[in-house]
């Protein structure tokens, strides 16, 4: 199997490699003949973002000898795709090559009109310039990656190891999957239907205005019950007034902003501490362990007993 890696001028060392390294130790283990190659818009050098330059690349023309086309990242301006890639990506996915979008390289696929009505992901950066350019796209933030069999988008950066050996599951089996990932000591299967863990950005807050006030008396009272009503008494409105104006600054209710300030005090202290998961979901709360465990699952697709063992700094 050829597989073709889409190079740029600034694409970072990291991204460039990640398909390379999984899918180059497919041959190396003797699962089979797969072969990587790096082309660009026109033959010749790029210079990675660390300043490298990389030679031997191969041009669009390349691309039409490829069975599965990578794009592993993408500028980070996320600028329109042009012309010549579009085509070159429209063209070898016509021809039954798959086509993967690894992190900010979802954006030149979705820009080539391959997703059609079909759910996407991408770094959850890149979300609100995609959803701009792209208002009929379906974004998911609650995945690592997602596989349609003809196209595969993936999350930020290192989910890009779990799409890349999803696609050597998908083609070789399991058992060859296991292999590569015990070789580059990397976990062998990340489900894809997990959740990015970003940092939800909230907009930026006046200092004076009574709902940033409220937002704020908010986040040093987690553990104390904070209905819609209470909020509203802070920010002397009256409820109805409250939940149209916090909607129009911050494009959430209060009800749903409460829960993620919860979730992510949640995250933090789960990392940070040695707290049970009853005490924290006391600390931020929740009112329940059992109540906090429902709310980050659906969240996050893990259970906070998981997440603490992926992320606690003991752990590492």
């Amino acid at each position: 199997m050829r597989v073709g890696i889409y190079a740029f001028n600034d694409v970072t060392m990291f991204h460039l490699a990640v398909p390379q390294m999984v899918f180059d130790e497919v041959t190396r283990q003797g699962l089979g003949a797969w072969e990587t190659f790096l082309f660009s818009d026109r033959p010749g050098t790029v210079r990675t973002d660390e300043g490298y330059r990389i030679g031997g690349i191969s041009g669009l023309a390349d691309a039409r000898e490829a069975d599965v086309l990578v794009i592993p990242s993408w500028f980070i301006d996320g600028r329109p795709a042009s012309t010549a890639v579009r085509t070159a990506l429209t063209s070898a996915h016509g021809s039954g090559a798959t086509i993967v979008g690894l992190c900010l390289g979802a954006i030149p696929v979705v820009d080539a009109g391959l997703l059609g009505g079909r759910p996407a992901v991408t770094h959850w950066q890149a979300f609100e310039l995609l959803a701009q350019r792209h208002p009929e796209l379906d974004l998911d933030d609650s995945v690592l990656y997602i596989d349609h069999g003809d196209v595969l988008t993936s999350a930020g950066t290192a989910s890009g190891l779990d799409a890349c050996l999803h696609l050597v599951r998908a083609r070789l089996g399991a058992t060859a999957a296991n292999r590569v990932a015990r070789s580059l000591v990397i976990a062998p299967h990340r489900e894809g239907g997990q959740a990015q863990y970003i940092e939800r950005p909230m907009p930026p807050r006046s200092e004076d205005d009574a709902i940033s006030r409220a937002m704020e008396w908010a986040e040093q009272r987690l553990a104390e019950p904070l209905p819609v009503e209470r909020l509203a008494a802070t920010a002397h409105m009256s409820t109805r007034t409250f939940v149209r104006a916090f909607r129009s600054a911050t494009g959430t209710t209060p009800a749903g902003w409460v829960r993620a300030r919860r979730l992510d005090e949640a995250r933090r202290l789960l990392e940070s501490s040695d707290r049970s998961v009853d005490q924290i979901a006391e600390d931020c709360g929740f009112g329940s362990a059992v109540t906090m465990r429902q709310n980050f699952s659906a969240a996050f697709k893990v259970s906070p007993s998981q997440y603490r063992r992926r992320f606690h700094a003991d752990a590492h």
